[in-house]
C-alpha cells in the first residue's frame, strides 16, 4: 500500500521546514504553507525532487547567484517570486 496524499503532504511540509540552512527553512516553509495543498501530482513530484538538492544550491538558484537546472527552473522561479515578496515592506 502506497503513501496517502495527506501523509505525502505532511512529509513534504516537514522536509521543507527542517533543512539545515535557516534561510532555506523559511523560504521553503512559506512556499509549502501557501502552495503545497494546491499543487498537482507532477508539480508535487517536481517539488519533492527539488527538496533533494542541497541548501547551498537552492539558495544560489533562488537568490540569482546561479542558474538552476532546467528541470527545476519553473519551481525556482515560483520560490524566488514568493521569497522576494516576503522581503518587501508592508
Amino acid at each position: 500500500m502506497g503513501e496517502s496524499d495527506a501523509a505525502r503532504l505532511g512529509r513534504l511540509r516537514h522536509r521543507s521546514m527542517w533543512r539545515g540552512m535557516r534561510e532555506m527553512d523559511l523560504i521553503l516553509r512559506d512556499f509549502a504553507d501557501a502552495e503545497l495543498d494546491t499543487l498537482d501530482g507532477p508539480t508535487l513530484d517536481a517539488f519533492e525532487a527539488l527538496l533533494e538538492e542541497s541548501d547551498a544550491d537552492l539558495f544560489a538558484w533562488i537568490s540569482g547567484i546561479a542558474l538552476p537546472p532546467e528541470r527545476h527552473a519553473p519551481l525556482v522561479a515560483r520560490l524566488r517570486a514568493r521569497a522576494v515578496g516576503l522581503t518587501r515592506p508592508p
